[in-house]
């Protein structure tokens, strides 16, 4: 019974939506972040939250978008996955001390578990991720 209990609470975090527009809270890709939403969702989530900081002008940062993508789609509604821009929000980054990008931190409940520099490929960013859940 309990296996049971546990793939229901899946198939309804799988299709939970936003009480106020109906959008879906899990909808497979990373969820771009900004000054006024990063403490909304890496600060309060109960979730882990992967977060990508990228700028737009970095070769590096563009080659891993892909695979951040459909990272995004494999690991949805487990992990959530986040980009910040880095040239658009200098002030997080500093705050994380963010010296390289593409960095990608890892937090729960608000905390960085996790951190790694430099491009990784989608097998190594499912290794990463997964490898540090349990940190």
């Amino acid at each position: 019974m309990p296996h049971d209990q546990s793939r229901a609470a899946r198939a309804a975090r799988d299709h939970a939506t936003c009480g106020s527009c109906k959008a879906p809270l899990f909808a497979g890709h990373p969820i771009a972040l900004d000054g006024a939403s990063f403490e909304r969702h890496v600060g309060s989530s109960d979730l882990p939250v992967a977060v990508d900081f990228w700028a737009p002008w970095c070769g590096p940062c563009r080659a891993m978008a892909p695979a951040w993508e459909q990272a995004a789609a494999r690991l949805t509604p487990q992990v959530r996955l986040a980009k910040l821009d880095t040239e658009a929000e200098p002030g997080i980054a500093q705050r994380f001390g963010i010296r390289s990008i593409p960095t990608i931190v890892l937090f729960r409940n608000g905390r960085e578990v996790a951190r790694q520099s430099g491009a990784l490929s989608l097998p190594q960013i499912l290794r990463w991720i997964e490898g540090n859940l349990g940190a």
